[in-house]
């Protein structure tokens, strides 16, 4: 009695999945074409994502090579191209190397190039924040102290490993500008930030002791 009410349930539920699949087969049929489209397009994506990489490599390595020997104003051009492709890795060594190499004297064009990887490249929050930094710092003798500080609120504003180096270019800022008290102030946060670099407090402490004591 017991095994032919075994049988029975066994011949239930099995009905009961065979119905399922009947009566959901264009659901499911629809589910796992887009459960595959979506496996082939994240897979399809992911090449495409690795093949532009090495296409970006090569460029930028070639741009490099040849750059003693090529027209400068077609070096320019091609590196800022490679800055506005907005690639993590190899925007920002394109507009670093158009810096090292003061191949563009207008200022206003490396900030938009700044502007192009700050507000359009998805970075790392920290490289990002090492740009800003970067940014700053090549503007630092241009521009007034409203303007610095404001370059550099994203990083003062926030527990960034990059911190104590924005909090020092104000300092010595400040102390350019013979803003003594102003400088000192910046100097000691920087003795009291829990994750100052550690070259830059003792720069800071030096400052401190030998040009800003009372």
């Amino acid at each position: 009695m017991d095994e032919e009410i075994t049988i029975i349930d066994s011949n239930t539920r099995n009905e009961k999945i065979k119905n399922f699949f009947i009566n959901n087969k264009k659901k499911l049929i629809v589910g796992i074409s887009i459960l595959l489209i979506t496996i082939i397009g994240y897979f399809s994506l992911e090449e495409i994502k690795k093949r532009n990489k090495i296409k970006l490599a090569d460029q930028f390595n070639l741009i490099t090579i040849n750059f003693e020997t090529k027209e400068k104003q077609t070096i320019i051009s091609e590196l800022a191209n490679l800055v506005k492709e907005n690639d993590a890795t190899y925007s920002p060594l394109a507009l670093y190397f158009l810096i090292d190499n003061n191949l563009i004297e207008n200022k206003d064009e490396i900030n938009s190039l700044f502007d192009e990887l700050i507000n359009e490249t998805k970075l790392d929050k920290e490289i990002k924040n090492l740009i800003i930094y970067k940014k700053a710092l090549y503007n630092s003798n241009l521009v007034s102290e409203n303007d610095l500080l404001k370059m550099l609120n994203p990083i003062i504003n926030s527990e960034s490993i990059w911190k104590s180096h924005a909090l020092y270019l104000i300092a010595e800022f400040f102390y350019s500008k013979n803003e003594k008290k102003k400088a000192k102030e910046f100097f000691e946060q920087i003795l009291i930030l829990e994750n100052s670099n550690n070259d830059i407090k003792i720069q800071s402490q030096k400052r401190i002791n030998r040009d800003l004591g009372e």
